[in-house]
């Protein structure tokens, strides 16, 4: 008897994931569920820590004992029974950092077919042997490109860089590159007693002095003369040129101040050898259709899709079994051409044809990559599977999320199951079938408030959802503020924008629009970012963003603002022991709270004492973890409490000390709404506290480590520490989509704050897709009108209802719509 047949549900009892309250709850299959709630409610932890972690355990249990070591297992969740479940997929937003080498082509497995392509079916030269598809790869030995090792980009100082102002003679510290103090002074020393004049301006040397200085791998030695007035001995100088000097630090230094210093004279240039491809000249010799793979890697997606599909549309029966140094026109070219079109093709209808297969993952945004292995499931022909998504609309353009609903339509009428994390209510409103979970977050969520079809959701009051779903929702009343001056760029070229000049309003909250791929990001965190962080001589911390050139031909206005601050959605700390407390600063306040107790003064203790990555306050056995790792051989690998402090994570001398009836421990146990009474009395967590709890994240430990934190509570944590800190005078915030990831009710919260930093003066400039946030803006800047090369220019710009009627915007028309119905 088929039992699906008889019972098309999945059957969940007893889940007690994380802060799931041992909920029972059935889900349909062969439909899309939407998991919804506040952040932080459950959603994830039923959706991924349960479904899925059940899904994959059970897979595991079915694969060969010496094989499941191999594999990435997840550990087995807290349920007591799940029936019906069939095998899972997941396809979860990264946030995380991807590796450089990570790219569009390899993402989704089109790079292994364009090599096949080429290595099979490519034009050679004449006597030239044919290579293997691994020869095609810049991530192979025997693909890569001897002098960049495959990356395509080498660093090297640039003259611009090392000498930034020219009219400067070398006494006056025209090379800029080379060490300050004795050693600068010892450099001029010795490049005087070359015969070179130190006190000429740069630009006035000759330029074969000017290179040789800057660059030469010579070292001569110069005997320099005692001076009265500096040294009263002679002795043997050494010459290092600005680049061997820069070279050298990077090289060799430890200081971490030193290399900071030395990478503001080094870029990131194209190799001179591969050209930028990161492949070797036999490889790139080879050609398809007249084009080397590495101009093919480089061309938009639907280019690629153009450049073959004459190919795959020829018949096999008049392809050639020709084994002519050109394959083009085999039965080879002709299959290979049909599988890669066909998979271009979804990629084409997610609204991705702008993307190149050589495009590096690192400048993807979130959207963009889950839409990339969506793509690729899709054209994986299962059936009969879950795929659990995490929030698939989040990152993406209303315009974007069209096409993506459809391919996941597609993915539902393959007969597969759709179990959707998700925030966007429009998203929702296109389920069969939703799960809310709440009602709050934290310890105040992890109950099931309704699982049914979407209608019956409008009955159900403590639902913050059901508020928003059904328009009950009290949404933020915001007239535009005036600007207070403007910030003017003209000459903007990076990416896709080129010659680009916009207007940034001073003083107000500004939402820079536009479709996926149009260059927001381009334009707010990196050029507006690098040229106020230039005006206040700011070094970033990102080696990557030190390297890229700032091409902007004038800007004006930027003298306004005297701090800049980037609240993005990295983590706050990349170990556990990094977490709110620390990041916030509050447990500087708390150890000392318990230093100053009697027990701890008449023990010796200092606020040192009381913090668990030192020896003195560390438990021994785990030294501060709060837990040890188990190897169980052939089971997934697990972390059990340390049997020691039971997770405590300091050694019992110090627990012995309490304040207010809790040791240190207990409290960094607390939930953050629960630390607000108990420290009260302690101004300088009291204050961050209740930032924390203004930007909706009262239901997050103070101990809670840094890795278990999602992309939107780190951000919205750096906000709360932003909020807190008393300062005075004008800084620009720069936030790229700070509400991807929130539900409707914290995005209000999170508004709220926003204005609250424009309120005291200060200027907001924030990327984003949400309607509910843009429609509360006091200016839009609106970029397309399309992605990629169709993108990069301003298509509009001004308040938000103004915006809505612009003709060329893909914003515009959903804008109305949000306009009309608030």
């Amino acid at each position: 008897m088929n039992m699906d047949a008889i019972d098309p549900f999945v059957h969940v009892r007893g889940a007690s994931e994380n802060n799931l309250r041992n909920i029972d709850v059935d889900l349909p299959r062969n439909a899309m569920v939407a998991f919804t709630g506040v952040s932080g409610s459950g959603k994830s932890s039923l959706a991924f820590g349960t479904l899925y972690a059940e899904a994959q355990r059970r897979y595991f249990e079915s694969v060969a004992p010496y094989a499941r070591r191999l594999l990435q297992q997840v550990g087995a969740p807290h349920v007591q029974e799940i029936t019906g479940l069939p095998p899972a997929v997941a396809l979860q937003q990264r946030r995380g950092a991807p590796s450089s080498r990570s790219t569009v082509g390899t993402i989704t497995t089109l790079s292994n077919l364009l090599r096949m392509l080429y290595s099979r079916a490519g034009t050679y030269p004449p006597r030239a042997a044919r290579l293997e598809a691994e020869s095609f790869s810049p991530n192979t030995p025997a693909g890569a490109c001897p002098e960049c090792h495959g990356l395509g980009v080498v660093h090297d100082v640039a003259e611009e860089l090392l000498v930034p102002d020219p009219s400067l003679s070398i006494r006056e510290g025209a090379i800029a590159a080379w060490p300050g103090a004795w050693q600068g002074a010892n450099l001029r020393s010795v490049v005087s007693g070359l015969g070179i004049d130190i006190d000429r301006p740069w630009r006035r040397l000759r330029k074969k002095d000017r290179d040789w200085l800057l660059y030469t791998d010579e070292q001569p030695s110069v005997y320099i003369e005692p001076e009265e007035d500096r040294i009263d001995y002679g002795y043997q100088g050494t010459f290092w040129s600005a680049r061997k000097h820069v070279m050298h630090v990077l090289a060799d230094s430890t200081s971490e101040k030193m290399r900071e210093r030395a990478l503001r004279f080094v870029k990131s240039v194209p190799c001179p050898e591969c050209h930028g491809s990161g492949l070797r000249p036999e490889a790139l010799a080879v050609t398809f259709a007249g084009r080397s793979i590495a101009e093919v890697n480089a061309m938009p997606l639907n280019e690629v899709a153009a450049l073959l599909r004459p190919v795959a549309r020829r018949p096999e029966a008049d392809a050639t079994t020709s084994t002519a140094r050109s394959g083009e026109t085999t039965e080879v070219a002709v299959r290979i051409c049909g599988d890669l079109v066909a998979r271009v093709d979804v990629l084409l209808d997610l609204g991705l044809g702008y993307l190149s297969l050589g495009r590096r993952s690192t400048t993807l945004s979130p959207g963009e990559a889950q839409r990339l292995r969506i793509a690729t499931q899709l054209r994986s022909g299962l059936f009969g599977v879950v795929y659990v998504l995490d929030e698939p609309s989040a990152g993406l353009h209303p315009a974007d999320a069209e096409p993506l609903l459809d391919v996941l339509e597609r993915l539902k009428s393959a007969g597969n199951s759709l179990f959707v994390v998700e925030h966007d209510m429009d998203v929702v409103r296109r389920a069969d079938w939703v799960v809310d979970i709440g009602p709050d977050a934290g310890e105040g969520g992890g109950r099931v408030l309704y699982s049914g079809p979407v209608a019956g959701l409008e009955k159900v009051e403590e639902s913050a959802t059901s508020q928003y779903l059904f328009g009950r929702a009290e949404r933020l009343d915001h007239r535009p503020r005036t600007p207070h001056g403007w910030l003017h760029l003209s000459g903007v070229s990076r990416h896709n924008l080129h010659d680009v000049s916009v207007d940034v309003p001073l003083c107000v909250l500004t939402a820079v629009t536009g479709v996926s791929g149009s260059g927001k990001s381009t334009l707010v965190t990196q050029v507006l970012a690098e040229v106020v962080r230039g005006h206040l001589g700011l070094v970033t911390e990102d080696p990557d963003e030190a390297r890229l050139e700032v091409d902007v031909q004038d800007a004006s206005g930027v003298e306004s603002f005297d701090r800049l601050v980037r609240v993005d959605q990295r983590p706050i700390g990349r170990t556990p022991r990094s977490n709110l407390a620390t990041y916030t600063g509050m447990f500087d306040a708390v150890r000392k709270m318990y230093a100053a107790t009697d027990e701890a003064r008449e023990r010796g203790y200092t606020a040192g004492r009381f913090s668990f990555n030192v020896p003195e306050g560390w438990c021994d056995t785990c030294q501060g973890e709060g837990f040890v790792a188990v190897e169980l051989l052939f089971l997934p690998g697990t972390y059990a409490p340390c049997p020691t402090c039971q997770g405590a994570r300091y050694n019992a001398e110090t627990l012995e000390v309490t304040y207010r009836g809790k040791n240190i421990a207990e409290v960094l146990g607390l939930s953050v709404d629960d630390a607000a009474e108990f420290l009260s009395t302690v101004p300088a967590a009291a204050r961050s506290l209740e930032t924390l709890r203004e930007v909706g994240l009262g239901y997050l430990r103070l101990g809670q480590p840094a890795t278990e934190l999602s992309g939107g509570e780190a951000q919205r944590i750096k906000l709360a520490t932003e909020l807190q800190r008393a300062r005075r005078g004008h800084t620009l915030y720069l936030l790229d989509e700070p509400t991807a990831g929130l539900h409707p009710s914290d995005v209000a919260l999170l508004l709220r704050q926003l204005h609250r930093l424009v309120d005291a003066g200060n200027t907001v400039v924030l990327v984003e897709h949400d309607l509910d946030t843009i429609t509360t803006a006091d200016w839009v800047i609106d970029l397309g009108p399309g992605g990629g090369d169709a993108g990069g220019r301003v298509v509009a710009a001004g308040p938000p209802a103004k915006v809505a009627k612009a003709r060329r915007s893909a914003t515009a028309r959903y804008l109305a719509a949000r306009l009309a119905s608030s």
